[in-house]
């Protein structure tokens, strides 16, 4: 096992990764063609579902990109991309209403949320070491750097890895108060509904992709150590 392990691992789920987020945009587009039935932009769709549940701090922007929508919870805002903030269309209400779910989470202090939030600090700093760190380590392989040094880049990467973990729950239960409440106040009719419920499931297969590849990456990085620590 050596670095050829690593590339292909990574290799994999790189084409995964693609396929997943090619699937993924292919079905936005198809369902930003067709129109909500009520004729709710994004916009409204967010600002409804915020009063519906009593938030009246947080506030509904536009921002630029494409499929770059998210809920920012350091100040209170649903960013929408224009396609969205200014759509008609199911995935225009999927993505507002997915957003607004993450605010929801936020004021009722969702514990995976609130935990996810708690340690985004030490993952953005593990998240730039860990693979400087591992690298270094790797010299441990040919006696030339301490085992220590992988060990520490191992536990930093792992860091990274739970967020990952935890990043899941977060967005499937986002997703979930999104469709239940579309559901619940007539925003789709029940063909879109299920449209919106598809695109959703996609939006939410780019996250599991990106936290087995991540896992796998550890389990990789992990073995790699206790065989080379074996031969030694």
């Amino acid at each position: 096992m050596g670095l050829m392990g690593y590339y292909l691992i990574a290799g994999i789920m790189f084409i995964v990764g693609l396929i997943v987020s090619n699937r993924l945009k292919s079905k936005f587009n198809e369902y930003s063609q067709i129109g909500l039935q009520n004729g709710m932009s994004g916009r409204e769709i967010a600002q409804k579902m915020l009063a519906d549940n009593g938030i009246y701090d947080v506030t509904v922007t536009s921002v630029p990109g494409h499929l770059s929508d998210h809920y920012n919870p350091e100040d209170k805002t649903v960013n929408l991309s224009p396609d969205v903030y200014e759509g008609r269309s199911i995935s225009a209400a999927a993505v507002a209403a997915h957003e607004c779910g993450h605010a929801v989470q936020h004021a009722t202090a969702y514990k995976m949320l609130t935990f996810r939030s708690t340690i985004v600090p030490i993952v953005n700093i593990s998240s730039q070491l860990s693979q400087w760190i591992i690298l270094a380590g790797l010299g441990f392989l040919i006696g030339s750097a301490s085992p220590t040094i992988l060990l520490i880049g191992i536990a930093l990467f792992a860091i990274t890895t739970l967020f990952t973990i935890i990043t899941l729950p977060v967005e499937y239960d986002a997703s979930n108060r999104a469709l239940l409440w579309l559901e619940n106040n007539n925003i789709t009719t029940p063909a879109e509904h299920d449209k919106a419920a598809d695109a959703l499931k996609w939006a939410a297969r780019t996250y599991v992709v990106a936290a087995i590849s991540s896992v796998a990456t550890l389990l990789y990085y992990i073995l790699l150590f206790m065989n080379s620590r074996d031969r030694h």
